[in-house]
This record gives C-alpha cells, sequence and structure tokens, in this order.
C-alpha cells in the first residue's frame, strides 16, 4: 500500500504530541451520566480514522505560532462536530461497515446512533463556550448548519442520476469540506492572523475537503474492501451520483449511460460490475483524479502564502500526498 497523509509516525509526526492532548481532551468530555452515551461515542470515536481535521487546526496553529491549550479543545470540537455526522450519516445510508468495523447504528441501533451524534453536537457546542470567542462560535455554528444542509441536498439527490458536476461540487463542498474549512479558519482565528492570512487558511481547508471527497468518491470504484475498510459501491447502493458516474455519463455511448442512469436510480448493486467497466473504460476515473488534482493545487497555493515553517512544510505535503491515498 503507497503512504499515506494520514501516518501519525511519519508526516503528522510534527503534532503527535498535540494530538495526544487532544486525546485526551476527547475522553474527558466523552464522560456523562448515561452510560450509553460514552459507550456508543467511544466505540465510534476509538474505532480510528484519519483525524484530519483536528490535524487541519493543529497544523494551521503551528504555521501562525499559536501554543495555547484552547487548540486541543477546538481541535477535539471539530472531531466531535465529524463523529456527530458520521453517527447521523450511517443511519440515513442504512450503513453496516465503516473503518473495517460495524457502524454504530449496526452495533447498537439507529435511535442510539442518532440521539449519541445529538449528544455529541450538543457537547461540542458546550465547549465551544470555553474558547470565550463570538467569531470561532459563529465560524463553527454556521459550518455546522452548512454540513447540515449538505447533507439534506444529497438526500434530495438521491437516486438522481440528473445531477451535474455543479450540484455534486455543491454538495460535498457543504457537506465535506465545510468543516475542513472551519477547522484551518479556526485556528487561524485563534493565532490572531490578519484576514488575509485567514482567508489563505480557510481556502487551503475548503480545497482539501474538496478533494479529499472526490479521491473517496473515486475508491468507492477503485478501491480494495480491505483496506478502505468499507464495502464498495456503497455509493451506488445508496444512489449517489459522484463525479465518476457524472465523467462516464458524458462520456459513454447511449447504452453506456442508459445502464449507469438505471443502477443509480434503482441502486442496483448487482449492476456494480458493468457500472465500473464503464467508468473505467470511458476515463471517468481520471477526470475525477484531474478534478482532485486541481483543487489539491489550490491548497498548496494557499499553503505557499503561509509563513515558511515545518507546520507550513507538512501542509504542503499533506496536499501532495492527498492523492494518494488508498482509504
Amino acid at each position: 500500500m503507497q503512504a499515506t497523509p494520514y501516518s501519525q509516525t511519519s508526516l503528522l509526526s510534527i503534532i503527535a504530541s498535540d494530538m495526544h492532548e487532544v486525546d485526551q481532551v476527547i475522553a474527558q468530555r466523552l464522560d456523562s451520566g448515561v452510560p450509553l452515551v460514552g459507550q456508543v461515542s467511544r466505540y465510534i470515536i476509538s474505532a480510528g480514522g484519519k483525524r484530519l481535521r483536528p490535524a487541519l487546526l493543529l497544523l494551521i496553529c503551528g504555521a501562525l505560532g499559536f501554543k495555547g491549550a484552547q487548540r486541543f479543545n477546538l481541535a477535539a470540537v471539530v472531531e466531535f462536530i465529524h463523529t456527530a455526522t458520521l453517527l447521523h450519516d450511517d443511519v440515513v445510508d442504512d450503513s453496516s461497515l465503516r473503518r473495517g468495523n460495524a457502524t454504530a447504528n449496526e452495533t447498537f441501533g439507529n435511535p442510539a446512533s442518532v440521539l449519541v451524534g445529538d449528544f455529541l453536537y450538543s457537547r461540542a457546542f458546550q465547549m465551544m463556550v470555553d474558547a470565550d470567542s463570538m467569531r470561532i462560535m459563529q465560524v463553527l455554528a454556521d459550518a455546522t448548519n452548512v454540513i447540515a444542509e449538505g447533507e439534506v441536498m444529497q438526500l434530495m439527490n438521491m437516486h438522481n442520476a440528473a445531477l451535474d458536476e455543479a450540484g455534486y461540487l455543491q454538495v460535498i463542498r457543504s457537506k465535506t469540506a465545510k468543516l475542513f474549512e472551519a477547522s484551518a479558519r479556526v485556528g487561524a482565528i485563534l493565532a490572531s492572523a490578519t484576514s488575509d492570512i485567514e482567508a489563505n487558511c480557510a481556502e487551503y481547508g475548503q480545497a482539501m475537503g474538496t478533494a479529499f471527497q472526490v479521491i473517496d468518491d473515486v475508491l468507492d470504484y477503485t478501491g480494495d474492501a480491505s483496506v478502505m475498510g468499507k464495502n464498495l459501491g456503497d455509493d451506488l447502493r445508496e444512489g449517489k451520483t459522484t463525479l465518476p458516474l457524472i465523467a462516464a455519463m458524458q462520456r459513454g455511448s447511449a447504452g453506456q449511460c442508459e445502464l449507469i442512469k438505471t443502477a443509480i436510480e434503482t441502486g442496483n448493486v448487482e449492476l456494480i460490475d458493468p457500472v465500473v467497466a464503464i467508468v473505467m473504460s470511458t476515463g471517468a476515473i481520471n477526470v475525477a483524479r484531474l478534478a482532485a488534482t486541481m483543487e489539491a493545487e489550490r491548497a498548496i497555493a494557499a499553503a505557499r502564502r503561509l509563513p515558511s515553517g515545518p507546520h507550513t512544510a507538512c501542509l504542503l505535503q499533506l496536499a501532495t500526498e492527498l492523492l494518494e491515498r488508498q482509504y
């Protein structure tokens, strides 16, 4: 397997001690008088994950010279928000596998997953108050709202084979990229950065989040299930019109386009093999990877406008290696 940008022992070793502090905050703030709350929360958080959103916040703080303890609290906040979205997503998508393990809804049931997701959202907002910054509250509250809108947009577009690239990008920039953007922006706000530097950090986060999701959608058709830790073809089963499918329909024959349209509208996973063959033969994967590359280049350009140093170098390398990730 090729190296990924999320290895705690290599690229992100520069913030390994910081991430340990974040883990301590997470463990402390998961405490609840209701045992099931902590049980479900710890189940999904301990299952692993890339922790890329809190890592972005910590790297931006490092690049801009902020060393205050509040960075640990707010990194935990963005991880809680992300985890809450995962709990809700898996219920909506009826997913059974995440990070190689049974999803929380598969293990504890849908009601527990939804309600514990609500707990994590509310706990995140309690923790935001500790930052004593209305600006940070605004950024994270707005991001949470946009993420919810993105989820609803995606729900409305389920089994919609007419979704175009612009509509697809609108969904992923809301649903996925917005929290990347907010994480980077919050790091800049903590560091009292100028408006220009803050804008560069936000652009870096948005571009990284967009590229991340495009590659994720590519891997649903090209990845290794044992490496990815989720079922291949889930997007097709759920009726999601992702960029590989959009590009394939734009470039395929009338018959190929009709087959993909049928697969999207019916969610028929028995069509996954012919759909993958069409995606590959039309060059749709290359089209999607090119789109991700353009976003990664946008992230690199934004990072180059930050002060030079080891944390900025890590941000640049993250954007470069993002395109090579396998899970």
